[in-house]
């Protein structure tokens, strides 16, 4: 085994290749987005340049991708301490320089902070220290035997999660639920729960489309955006309720769905991608062009709240012949009283959606959904219908986007196109592909990793969304399948759930 490691040796001249091939496009991406930026001067706008930035970005660049090469071919833990100490001073370096925005050519903060004054160069040194010794010590030095190690230890850990996903499962529901009365009076905690809540659902409903039945969907918000404007129209056209708009969004955003399955019911793969991509953009277009219906780009303002179940209203001066929220349960008013029924009420839209997947696995329609993905032409060999199951994949999926889009209009009170362009269907999708196709609890793991930490950070402006796609492509590169890529069989026969999921990794 050790020869055979020896023999992956990458020569000289090919490693040098590499990291100029990644220099280069370093180079290309950073030029337009660090090296050059519009800055308001007295004497109007001007462009300045940059070119520190740029050379960080492709130093960072450069010695990430060596310590990728160090890694794959087996170099000592010495070499890969250094270039991820040298990796942390590069990011170190862009961090200040990307929050301080100057646009002259200095010397690098690094060194004029260590050698500022003698705390200064303590503290540096000490960064270092750390950073170099935190990797030395974390790592060690692969053999054929640590490898093999490593594979054990990934499949203790599958057979770990794939036995216990229930219990998972239920530990996660009960801290949802508790959520509240942790963090009761943090407004803005329980509005980024509500958020990350509305994306699982949303998550949750394209993995039917996506991860049991493998179609590509690029133009999933065109279901959440059909389920907000069906309840904000209907609410204020024919004066309906939120309980009783709710499962019409649902029926609108369905049929949509099925109008949307004819037209692709021959197309696969990228060519189902464009199409389901240009659907999403027509809606999108006719929202902000059918101004009579949908008030254009000013979009739709004061759509109602949802009252307690038509028992009592959250609001501090109730209409007419209604009781408040308050004086039903004996309570002083709280304007909490509305987030947290709002934050409880998507919880139960999002369990619920989990409960009809979980139990349409299940069956046979689920079955057929996971043999679409996995072969087309064996499917239709066995006498599955591809039409039928196609279209009921697409309708139930965009059901459960129409009841999201429901939610998220009467929780915002306001509606335009802007909350519905195709960046949302990309960080919908991307919840789904980076949580694990078919995983349920993934995708609870990605919308928190892609939605909660960006908002908690979002004080960090400019630089919050070069973390997030940096974090993004981490992700791709050591899980390309996904957080959580293992998943529970669908069917078990003849063997317990553990010994069925024991002979799989082996």
């Amino acid at each position: 085994m050790s020869a055979a490691f020896a023999s992956s040796r990458t020569n000289g001249s090919e490693v040098v290749k590499e990291l100029a091939f990644f220099a280069v496009i370093a180079l290309l991406m950073s030029v337009m987005l660090l090296g050059v930026e519009t800055v308001d001067r007295p004497t109007g706008l001007e462009l300045a340049v940059r070119w520190d930035l740029v050379l960080i970005a492709i130093g960072a660049t450069v010695i990430g991708r060596l310590g990728l090469i160090f890694r794959r071919e087996n170099i000592s833990r010495l070499g890969q301490a250094v270039l991820i100490t040298l990796s942390a001073v590069a990011v170190f370096e862009m961090f200040v320089r990307f929050r301080e925005l100057d646009d002259r050519w200095v010397s690098p903060v690094f060194l004029d902070m260590v050698f500022s004054s003698v705390v200064s160069t303590i503290v540096g040194i000490a960064f270092v220290a750390i950073i170099f010794a935190t990797a030395y010590f974390t790592m060690k030095d692969k053999t054929a035997a640590d490898v093999d190690e490593s594979a054990k230890l990934s499949s203790k850990i599958q057979l770990a999660y794939r036995s216990n996903t229930k219990k998972i499962g239920l530990i996660g529901i009960i801290f949802f639920i508790i959520f509240p009365f942790i963090f009761g009076e943090d407004r803005s905690a329980i509005d980024l729960a509500t958020l990350v809540m509305i994306y699982i659902m949303l998550g949750w409903g394209l993995n039917i489309v996506v991860g049991l039945a493998g179609l590509l969907d690029l133009g999933y918000v065109a279901f959440y955006a059909v389920g907000a404007y069906s309840y904000a129209l209907l609410s204020q056209n024919f004066d309906l309720s939120f309980w009783l708009c709710l499962p019409l969004a649902g029926i609108f955003a369905a049929s949509f769905g099925i109008i949307l399955g004819f037209p692709v019911l021959r197309l696969r793969g990228d060519y189902l991608a464009i199409v389901t991509l240009g659907f999403g953009e027509i809606i999108r277009v006719v929202l902000i062009n059918w101004y009579d219906l949908t008030g254009g780009p000013d979009g739709i303002s004061s759509i109602e709240r949802p009252s307690f179940f038509g028992l009592a209203d959250f609001s501090r001066r109730v209409p007419e012949g209604t009781i408040g929220f308050n004086e039903l349960f004996g309570m002083e008013y709280s304007s909490m009283h509305r987030l947290i029924f709002l934050y409880y009420l998507i919880l139960v839209l999002a369990l619920v959606t989990n409960f009809v997947t979980l139990r349409l696995r299940k069956l046979p329609i689920g079955r057929a959904w996971e043999a679409l993905r996995e072969d087309e032409i064996a499917c239709r060999s066995l006498g599955i219908n591809p039409t039928n199951t196609k279209l009921s994949a697409f309708a139930i999926g965009a059901m459960f986007g129409g009841f999201a889009g429901a939610f998220f209009a009467t929780r915002q009170g306001f509606i335009s196109p802007e909350s519905f362009t195709f960046l949302e269907s990309a960080v919908i999708l991307a919840i789904v592909v980076l949580g694990g196709m078919g995983s349920q609890i993934g995708v609870v793991l990605a919308a928190i990793v892609m939605i909660g930490f960006p908002e908690m950070f979002r004080e960090l402006a400019e630089y919050r969304m070069l973390i997030f796609g940096a974090g993004i492509v981490a992700i791709m590169l050591w899980r390309p399948r996904g957080l959580l890529s293992f998943r529970d069989p669908t069917i078990l026969l003849n063997m317990s759930q553990k010994e069925k999921v024991a002979g799989e990794i082996k």
